[in-house]
């Protein structure tokens, strides 16, 4: 089984890694040159559920980018996230299954192949539209950036469910341990 990664819904996260004390960049070049280029992502797992899960591979407290947090959305079958604001934007690739966005009251359709983009300011909820099958999508914010720039507002409207949507979606497990990377 892999590992968890740093981020978590249920506790507090990094937004912005501090750096320290005498800064050289030279020093922060040498650093950064020595970190993995490859994140190996069947070596972590997903967190939160039970109806939307998340891997996170780049976030600002793993000291491998101030800048982006990317991460992989999986949503079990009917199942939706939190209703929720922000002031960054994001960028979902949809990897596999049909859902779709509700950005300020406006339903968006989605599918395998396409990219749901969320604005800025923008109160939205993702749902997965199929009540037997999951879906994913890879997920691209610069989240850290804007709140370096001191752009914080962030804001949960309806709270992550705390129990699965419909009886697909009962006792579903992420795809932690996929081998196929060919997504329909």
């Amino acid at each position: 089984m892999g590992k968890e990664s740093h981020y978590s819904s249920k506790k507090d996260r990094v937004f912005v890694r501090g750096i320290q004390g005498q800064y050289s960049l030279k020093d922060e070049l040498k650093r950064l040159r020595s970190l993995p280029r490859v994140i190996k992502g069947r070596e972590l797992t997903f967190n939160d559920g039970p109806q939307s899960f998340s891997k996170h591979f780049i976030e600002p407290v793993d000291g491998l980018a101030q800048t982006l947090h990317v991460h992989l959305e999986e949503y079990a079958p009917g199942g939706r996230t939190q209703k929720h604001g922000h002031v960054n934007e994001a960028a979902f690739y949809i990897l596999d299954g049909t859902g779709y966005e509700v950005h300020d009251g406006v339903r968006y359709d989605w599918k395998a192949g396409d990219v749901a983009i969320v604005h800025m300011n923008c109160v939205h909820q993702h749902f997965n539209a199929s009540t037997e099958k999951p879906a994913r999508a890879l997920v691209m914010k610069p989240k850290p950036l804007i709140i370096f720039m001191n752009m914080l507002f962030q804001q949960s409207v309806i709270p992550r469910p705390k129990e699965a949507a419909c009886p697909a979606g009962e006792g579903y497990q992420p795809r932690n341990n996929e081998t196929n990377y060919n997504h329909e």
